[in-house]
């Protein structure tokens, strides 16, 4: 039975039917493209990056990677409003010094460690004040699908 998702953008939304289909006990596992059967990730070894909302550790940045990456950020007291085309990210935040919001669409919501936040493409986010979170990035992160108004 196929599943509805909804893709949305600042000005219309728009229904995509996407086929869901369980494996089963005969199917083997699906193609991600990986090489090895696993990664592993030591975040705080990674080199960080500017990015508009402070400084990003980026995990499982590899070329044959189609799945999904995850970023460690530590966020400057504000972060730069932007948006994403393609990409859906999902926010965990570890740390918040002080009062901490999430801007999405131009409206403000409260956050604190142990909450969790999803951005789909076209939403117009950003962190406000000092806070350290765990990204999720799907599919992985690509700095050419970084928009600002």
């Amino acid at each position: 039975m196929p599943a509805t998702g909804v893709k949305r953008n600042s000005k219309r939304k728009v229904s995509v039917k996407v086929p869901v289909s369980i494996p089963g006990a005969d199917d083997t596992p699906i193609d991600t493209g990986l090489k090895d059967p696993f990664i592993i990730a030591d975040l705080p070894a990674v080199a960080p990056v500017k990015c508009p909302c402070g400084q990003s550790r980026r995990g499982f940045v590899r070329p044959d990677n189609s799945t999904a990456t995850i970023h460690q950020v530590d966020i400057s007291a504000d972060a730069k409003a932007h948006y994403h085309k393609l990409l859906t990210e999902t926010y965990y935040f570890l740390e918040c010094d002080g009062p901490c919001f999430m801007e999405l669409d131009g409206k403000k919501y409260p956050v604190k460690p142990g909450m969790a936040v999803m951005i789909r493409p076209g939403t117009r986010h950003r962190a406000v004040g000092k806070m350290k979170i765990l990204n999720f990035v799907v599919p992985p992160f690509d700095e050419r699908d970084e928009w600002f108004d």
